[in-house]
């Protein structure tokens, strides 16, 4: 079984199984994906995202403000742990740095990241992470604000080894997704390689990203499959065994992950010694 543990339902293509989500996500349940994690760019979408969870018991969703999603008021921590929690969210994000872009100022940025991870580490929920060549002041702000006992993930990962090496200190798990199949990748397919199998996770961050040989067609969860093919290629082991471990990582990071509708999931990766 897969997790993804990173997608927009929300935002997916009208050219994706022609718009319907059903669709989409029973194609992706054909392929053995079990789980999605639905992320939110805006608190405005939360209650959208609410209602796809509440259609499907295999959905969780997160809650939060994309680094680069411009707001009229920036939201206070009281508002953040308040949508997080009247939608049942059960991640904080996404969020992060990103300065690839313009479009926010970076030290609206930085506060704006650090109120999402004091909410974070006060409801005691894991933080996705969106960061882009900002690799020292995503991490210092992580080594201030983060509770280890917690975590997060650095989701869409495409930095250097050095620092997931020092995510993964701070109590963080790195997630991979279609880019690691891109002809361009080879360094970041080394790092797949060579951090440990127990602080990794797979994604689609779908409707965007869509792996080889997908390239130039939007991105959909089924596809989550590939890029555990790319990393069992790189680590030499099984796509299952890279399926089980992604996805006993998937429920020892988020915790309050949709327990009756993995019920079965985790009784498997129990027996397998991975939960």
């Amino acid at each position: 079984m897969f997790v993804d543990s990173h997608c927009h339902l929300d935002r997916l293509s009208e050219k994706t199984h022609g718009g319907n989500l059903n669709a989409t996500l029973d194609a992706a349940r054909a392929r053995r994906v079990n789980h999605f994690l639905a992320i939110a760019v805006t608190l405005d979408e939360l209650p959208k995202l609410a209602q796809i969870a509440r259609e499907h018991t295999d959905v969780d969703i997160s809650a939060g403000v994309h680094p680069l999603h411009q707001v009229v008021e920036e939201p206070t921590v009281e508002v953040i742990k308040e949508a997080a929690e009247s939608v049942g969210a059960i991640a904080i994000g996404e969020t992060g740095l990103d300065y690839h872009y313009d479009s926010v100022p970076h030290d609206v940025q930085h506060e704006r990241f650090r109120r999402h991870l004091i909410a974070a580490r006060e409801l005691e929920l894991p933080v996705i992470v969106h960061t882009r060549e900002a690799k020292d002041d995503t991490l210092a702000l992580l080594r201030e604000y983060s509770d280890p006992r917690v975590g997060g993930v650095l989701h869409c990962f495409t930095e250097d080894i050095a620092m997931a090496r020092e995510a993964v200190r701070l109590g963080f798990y790195i997630s991979l997704s279609g880019i690691v199949t891109f002809h361009s990748a080879a360094a970041l397919r080394e790092l797949a390689a060579a951090l440990p199998l127990d602080r990794l996770l797979i994604e689609t961050d779908s409707p965007y990203l869509a792996p080889v040989p997908h390239r130039g067609k939007p991105n959909e969860p089924a596809w989550v499959v590939e890029v555990a093919e790319c990393i069992a290629a790189q680590r030499g082991v099984s796509v299952d065994e890279i399926a089980m471990q992604t996805s006993a990582n998937f429920y020892r990071l988020f915790r309050q992950a949709a327990p009756a509708a993995s019920s079965q999931d985790r009784e498997t990766l129990s027996r397998a010694g991975l939960l």
